[in-house]
């Protein structure tokens, strides 16, 4: 649902536009509510808005013939969801659900094509941004290919804690397995060992982070590597 639109934008994309183009594009923006569990836009379908989180995550899921579809990357304030509109493609090929509730400042695919064919500033910042993107979804393949699933639960929920405002968010088993890609045992017994280790709190589907240092001590190197490609994209 549609909320008002003079609220600002905090996703870094929109605050790295010049002013007057980032001026220019809110009018064309509204900001709208992400509610936990909502489906933005289903593979094959067409992209009909583009979403730029100041709050809340969006995740990016492929689906796997034969099996639950499996998260490829996540989307918070530092970007946007729906990045084949930017490369001139209106079909998605992902699910993007959100994974997390907040608000995204959202524009019309048609409204949006044409301020990229103007809007230079924000063809760079959607450059960079599309970099450490790349580098994210690269990484996540590896990783679920390869890791075991306790550093991997541990790599996805501090990139999950860095999307969001609070230690504690909304959770359940069922829906991190589907992101992990495992079965939801994996889930459970990989959860009981951070939480052995107090690095973590899970109950009744909402999950607080107690130690983000020993999070990052345990989870692979996956996290740390796009981190660094980040940074580069940035400087």
């Amino acid at each position: 649902m549609p909320i008002a639109k003079t609220i600002p934008a905090t996703n870094s994309v929109l605050r790295a536009l010049s002013r007057k183009d980032g001026q220019r594009l809110l009018v064309r923006h509204e900001q709208v509510k992400l509610k936990y569990g909502d489906i933005l836009c289903e593979p094959g379908k067409q992209l009909r808005h583009a979403y730029f989180p100041n709050s809340g995550i969006i995740s990016l899921l492929t689906p796997v013939e034969g099996h639950a579809s499996v998260e490829v990357g996540l989307v918070g304030r530092e970007g946007m969801a729906g990045m084949a509109l930017f490369l001139g493609v209106a079909v998605s090929p992902v699910r993007l659900l959100v994974q997390g509730s907040g608000t995204a400042m959202r524009i019309q695919a048609a409204a949006f094509g044409h301020e990229i064919s103007r809007n230079p500033s924000l063809r760079r910042a959607l450059n960079r941004y599309l970099y450490g993107f790349m580098a994210q979804v690269g990484q996540t393949a590896g990783c679920n290919r390869f890791h075991q699933i306790g550093p991997r639960l541990a790599r996805w929920l501090l990139m999950t804690h860095d999307r969001v405002d609070t230690d504690e968010f909304q959770l359940t088993q069922e829906f991190l397995a589907q992101m992990l890609g495992v079965r939801r045992a994996g889930v459970t017994l990989a959860a009981r060992v951070l939480q052995k280790k107090k690095l973590i709190r899970y109950s009744r589907g909402k999950l607080t982070i107690l130690d983000r240092k020993g999070l990052e001590r345990v989870a692979c190197g996956c996290y740390r590597a796009v981190n660094d490609l980040c940074g580069h994209a940035a400087a």
